[in-house]
């Protein structure tokens, strides 16, 4: 292993100023020695390897210094593009700003796609965000959309970006809309919307799906519509078959879960949803609700269930009731909200059989009706709600699950 005299002596000699930016160099060293089977000898292998000279020091350091990024994602990005002097890269950032990108969102594009700060930025860049700008998309617009998904400047301006901003605004009408689709996917090409896209448009509207709905899958789930004609017919009579109602969005939301849910991922979700002692009927019952309960991780279901059945006291009957639950974050809303209710119930000023549908207001109203209404009787709920403090602290869970298990 590298002694600190000597590590100090390889980076004078080498000028290897990047290696300076990696944090634990001699655990790194010492990890990637013992992979490689490298002996002790090997040590100035070892630093060229990480930063071979000067190219890639001054890729680094542009990466951290101009880029906002940190030490570790800079070596990482590093590798993906690499360029001596700053005059391109400063013209892309300077383009990218003057477009609506503020430092943070110019972090977010580099990290994603490295190249972008090589290439042309009159010839590459500017036409798209021209186009963009000139189709009335605002700064703030481009930069959501850049930061979210650079991968779209990859596609060409006449051959892609045009046609298929005007499909997307031909179906979804307004600019917000095409931004949200553009955020998530850049799959939107001429022969998509031909092969595929307009042919799973037509089996919807056959089968009576509400254009609104439709509207629905295209912004918030392209990839979905975007997919192979079979398969998606496949999928949409499945979601029949199961009994939904085509008129109701929930149709969609279960078809988007079943076109990417494989048979022995939904096999598993539905084992881990046993263990809570849940029957098929009501776990389809969940899915019937709402068909995004089962896009969930095993990690989360398992969290959000612990929570809620051992710790605030609700049935993993009373939990199906409201399956949506398992999209909220545990958190940031499950935990506090939660607390604040359990709280309430035991001190006998909300009723004991309050249902989680509660979460499913705004932070607002919830505010306003369980924790400003009842502060005065509950002195620590704000800090409660606010996660400064602990359900635990308040010794109510043990009352609770002793409530629970008197039942």
């Amino acid at each position: 292993m590298l002694t600190d005299e000597g590590r100090s002596s390889f980076l004078e000699l080498y000028d290897l100023q990047c290696v300076m930016l990696i944090p634990n160099m001699g655990s790194i060293l010492k990890n990637s020695r013992t992979q490689l089977g490298l002996m002790e000898n090997s040590q100035i292998f070892f630093l060229r390897f990480f930063c071979s000279p000067k190219e890639q020091s001054f890729t680094v350091s542009y990466l951290v210094n101009s880029c906002g990024l940190s030490p570790e994602s800079a070596l990482s990005v590093s590798r993906k593009t690499k360029f001596e002097t700053p005059e391109r890269a400063d013209s892309v950032l300077v383009l990218l700003r003057n477009y609506g990108c503020t430092d943070i969102h110019i972090s977010k594009i580099v990290s994603k796609y490295p190249p972008l700060l090589t290439v042309d930025p009159q010839k590459t860049l500017l036409p798209k965000l021209e186009f963009f700008r000139s189709v009335g998309f605002s700064g703030p617009d481009i930069a959501g959309i850049l930061s979210s998904n650079p991968n779209i400047l990859k596609r060409g301006l006449e051959s892609n970006l045009i046609p298929a901003y005007d499909f997307l605004r031909s179906v979804l009408m307004v600019n917000e809309n095409v931004a949200r689709v553009w955020r998530k996917t850049d799959w939107i090409t001429v022969q998509s919307v031909q092969n595929t896209i307009t042919p799973n448009i037509a089996i919807l509207k056959e089968i009576g799906v509400p254009m609104s709905n439709i509207l629905f899958l295209i912004t918030c789930h392209p990839t979905t519509v975007n997919l192979n004609r079979e398969k998606f017919d496949t999928s949409v009579k499945k979601v029949i078959e199961m009994g939904f109602d085509p008129l109701k969005v929930t149709f969609l939301k279960a078809v988007v879960v079943i076109r990417g849910t494989e048979e022995s991922i939904w096999k598993h979700k539905m084992e881990v949803y046993r263990q809570w002692g849940l029957t098929d009927d009501e776990i389809m019952l969940m899915f019937r609700l709402d068909p995004l309960c089962m896009r969930s991780s095993e990690k989360k279901i398992m969290s959000v269930m612990d929570f809620l059945v051992n710790k605030m006291g609700w049935k993993p009957a009373a939990v199906t009731r409201y399956p949506t639950v398992f999209l909220c974050s545990l958190e940031k809303k499950i935990i506090p909200w939660c607390s604040v209710v359990k709280v309430l119930q035991m001190k006998g000023l909300v009723k004991k059989d309050l249902s989680l549908p509660f979460l499913s207001r705004n932070k607002k109203d919830f505010f306003n009706s369980f924790v400003a209404k009842y502060e005065q009787d509950v002195p620590e709920l704000l800090k409660l709600y606010q996660g400064k403090i602990d359900i635990l602290d308040l010794g109510f869970v043990s009352e609770a699950i002793q409530e629970k298990k008197q039942l």
